[in-house]
């Protein structure tokens, strides 16, 4: 690899990390220091150009920050750039969670540290109740639907398959849906 080359990739890693590693918020809070940096610091690419690479890579699965990483890094050096970008980006959090981790794995026989968890563990399971309660009042408006969630639950706790539980769903929506077609008479649908 030629000095230049490496120099590139270098460029493109330490970009990245320090966008990786200083940016709080997820994903989307990225985005703009990504425009910053690789439009007016480092004139990679053009205003119109990075709004085309968010609307892209928005489509695509997977985190958008390092997805915009990948897409920006291989423009800029090709596969090799890629590479580099996305673990710039996705190194700072991988270090941090690891010395975390290592600071709660020393002082986890900390019987406050203890508590202090279960309380935490408690506290975090209410969020998770109470956002199932919303979701379950937001999404069953009906008979049908109360029959579906209920299927749905009854899978989920014999089967351990997600891939089985979304297509009952799709497939339980699209017989309801005709089941719906079916009763009403001709001058209800509208065109």
């Amino acid at each position: 690899m030629e000095n230049k080359d490496f120099k590139e990739l270098q460029s493109i890693f330490t970009t990245f990390f320090k966008i990786g590693a200083f940016t709080l918020g997820g994903g989307y809070a990225m985005l703009p220091l990504i425009e910053k940096e690789v439009v007016e610091n480092k004139n990679w690419s053009t205003r119109e150009e990075i709004i085309d690479i968010f609307a892209v890579v928005q489509s695509l699965p997977g985190v958008i920050a390092i997805n915009t990483s990948i897409f920006v890094g291989y423009k800029r050096a090709g596969l090799k750039g890629g590479i580099a970008a996305a673990l710039g980006v996705v190194l700072p959090s991988f270090l941090i969670i690891l010395a975390i981790y290592q600071v709660l794995f020393a002082i986890s026989d900390n019987i406050y540290i203890a508590r202090a968890f279960a309380g935490v563990r408690a506290g975090v399971t209410a969020l998770i109740l109470v956002t199932a309660i919303k979701l379950i009042k937001s999404t069953v408006k009906n008979f049908s639907s109360a029959i579906i969630a209920i299927l749905a639950f009854v899978l989920i706790l014999f089967f351990d398959n997600n891939m089985l539980i979304i297509l009952s769903g799709i497939v339980l929506g699209v017989v309801r849906y005709f089941i719906s077609c079916i009763r009403k008479p001709r001058g209800e649908y509208k065109s």
